[in-house]
């Protein structure tokens, strides 16, 4: 039994979290998942999961199906206002792919069908500062288009028994796509203060909205996205973004520490470890999603980081296509880290279309039961019901 659950302990799904993000006891572990891939969905669909099942939200979501736990997120605004819209323009189609034009002024090459790949970016929406003026008019943090009510969703939050989450979007990964991975490279260095330019308007969107909300709700946890590093590291140096980065997301993260809100994370891939120090030193606490065959690992980064570092996802997803051994032992060597706290256990990434819908109902129910679930609780999760229903073995 690990040391975090308390036998006869009975929480609020908002409870649990904060609980379990605060190293405190709880009476199970917190249930999320990162999402699964189109593709995943259509071969599980032909392996035993139900055809009215999908991605989506609500009880007809493969979320819905296997239990995770809700959340709410509050309707902030921190992105374009208003979005660039428009039918996309097909410039040219080919047997397994297409060339089109995006609204924002974006070409790129896309796959079709059955087709999986990132696109084959042809032209950035971005070239230079005349191209950037065309987005600023569109981060104005006072716009209209971004008022809300946030005194009858503020209600809301402090009545709510699930988690709330407020979005605080990204400070360089809009950016890298607006201006393209190899453009952005050069620009840092032919026009760097077009890019502080641009991490700062993005900043102070995020502050006037942020402070807007929090006024008035009250949030439990913060969280952007990034998506700046590969598996070789990221793609700014950190000197780079100690300097011009860090001290924005220490502002923002100043301003929802003010607030109360302590659980703070951003969703990078890749290999994070470079970034990581000056992410806790800016108050950016909690690494989401932790791609293990990048490196970044959970069991490493409590190691390095103790208490200091809270944790989401970490469970290698290529694991899953594997064995049921294998499987458990992906389980294993997580669970002293979930028994320490500050951790929510989950895939490394959406599952991928390799995954078997037999292993993945396996790992679901394992990873609830290695959390403290009982078997009660898991026989209320509707898809691992229907699963052992079948006849599958029973849980270890």
């Amino acid at each position: 039994m690990s040391k975090l659950l308390r036998p006869g302990l009975r929480l609020t799904h908002r409870e649990r979290f904060l609980r379990q993000m605060h190293f405190q006891t709880i009476d199970r572990g917190v249930h999320w998942e990162f999402g699964y891939w189109g593709q995943t969905i259509e071969r599980w669909h032909n392996e035993g999961l139900p055809r009215g099942i999908n991605k989506g939200e609500g009880r007809g979501s493969v979320e819905a199906f296997f239990g995770v736990d809700p959340t709410f997120v509050v309707p902030i605004d921190v992105g374009l206002e208003p979005p660039f819209s428009g039918p996309v323009e097909v410039i040219e189609e080919k047997e397994r792919s297409r060339i089109v034009k995006h609204p924002d002024g974006m070409i790129a090459e896309e796959g079709k069908g059955d087709v999986v790949s990132i696109p084959r970016y042809i032209k950035m929406p971005i070239a230079g500062r005349e191209d950037w003026k065309r987005f600023k008019e569109r981060l104005d943090p006072h716009s209209p288009g971004r008022a809300r009510d946030w005194a009858a969703i503020g209600e809301l939050t402090r009545s709510a028994t699930v988690p709330v989450g407020v979005y605080f979007g990204s400070f360089f990964g809009w950016i890298r796509d607006w201006v393209g991975f190899e453009q952005l490279a050069l620009m840092m260095y032919d026009d760097p203060d077009l890019v502080e330019e641009m991490v700062e308007t993005l900043t102070q969107v995020k502050l006037v909205q942020l402070e807007a909300c929090l006024t008035e709700c009250q949030v439990d946890f913060a969280f952007g996205w990034e998506d700046i590093c590969f598996r070789g590291g990221p793609m700014i140096s950190p000197a780079m973004f100690k300097d011009i980065v860090a001290p924005r997301v220490k502002q923002v993260c100043d301003l929802l520490r003010q607030h109360g809100v302590d659980i703070i994370w951003t969703d990078c891939d890749g290999d994070i470890r470079p970034l990581v120090p000056i992410w806790l030193e800016a108050g950016l606490n909690c690494m989401f999603p932790l791609e293990v065959h990048c490196g970044s690992d959970p069991v490493e980064l409590r190691k390095e980081y103790g208490k200091r570092i809270l944790l989401r996802g970490g469970i290698e997803k290529y694991r899953l296509s594997k064995t049921r051994e294998d499987i458990l032992a992906e389980l294993k060597r997580v669970e002293k880290v979930f028994e320490e706290g500050g951790y929510i256990p989950h895939c490394d990434h959406r599952v991928p279309p390799d995954v078997p819908y037999d292993n993945y109902c396996y790992y679901i129910r394992e990873k609830l039961a290695m959390m403290g679930w009982t078997k009660e609780d898991v026989s209320e999760v509707w898809g691992i019901r229907l699963w052992n229903s079948d006849g599958q073995a029973e849980a270890h």
